[in-house]
């Protein structure tokens, strides 16, 4: 099957869709959005999620435990939860929205126009999924970059610091902003190949003439009656 220049944007587009949902699960999932390090146990470190925080015992093993109630958080975790979910329906809804709209699947009933717009509603949603990821994890990002250096609170006492990911969540967001501006392209693309009936010119006139057979099997050409407007 050979790709054209338009179907080549999509796949790229789709890849990067996908590549940044794969991301964004992971994220979601993993409790290293924070990381802090104790100075007189600096074999013990701890790690907070958004659904859970552990205790990291390099001899020992590494124990979790999930928050007991949502309303305890502090309102950047509350926030952060509510948006990851979200960009997990608008990244998936959106992927799946852009592949039936691609130009890699064929499907006889779904016309182009209709595939355009599939393919155009998907790009926005991704796009919509990547500001509801990079939103949650530089909130985060940045009461992390308060706290830190926040005078009030005694030097002895450890701060949290960036974890793993805060990092995978803006590689999330970045890829899947990518993947919907290149499928929104590839719609504004497809848009010029697509033709209207009422814009096709019919190339030849009808005839004004009609054969006529004659007895001896020979033909003339019969002029139209014409009628006379009194």
């Amino acid at each position: 099957m050979s790709w054209s220049f338009h179907g080549k944007i999509q796949l790229g587009g789709l890849l990067l869709s996908l590549l940044g949902c794969i991301c964004l699960c992971v994220t979601t999932i993993l409790p290293r959005w924070k990381t802090l390090s104790l100075e007189l146990n600096e074999m013990e470190t701890w790690t907070m999620g958004l659904w859970e925080v552990c205790v990291d015992q390099e001899e020992v093993a590494t124990v979790c435990k999930a928050f007991e109630s949502f309303l305890s958080l502090p309102q950047e975790l509350q926030a952060s939860r509510i948006l990851m979910v979200a960009s997990h329906g608008l990244g998936l809804m959106g992927l799946l929205l852009s592949g039936f709209g691609a130009e890699c699947f064929q499907f006889h009933r779904i016309r182009r126009v209709l595939k355009r717009r599939l393919c155009l509603l998907g790009g926005t949603l991704e796009a919509s999924a990547a500001a509801t990821t990079l939103l949650p994890v530089s909130w985060v990002a940045y009461t992390t970059i308060q706290d830190f250096w926040d005078d009030s609170i005694p030097e002895i006492v450890p701060r949290w610091e960036f974890g793993d990911a805060l990092y995978l969540g803006w590689a999330s967001g970045v890829f899947l902003a990518l993947g919907g501006l290149l499928l929104i392209f590839s719609a504004c693309l497809g848009k010029e190949d697509v033709t209207f009936p009422h814009m096709a010119v019919p190339t030849t006139a009808p005839p004004s003439c009609a054969p006529a057979e004659l007895s001896d099997g020979s033909f003339y050409l019969m002029p139209r009656p014409r009628t006379l407007l009194i």
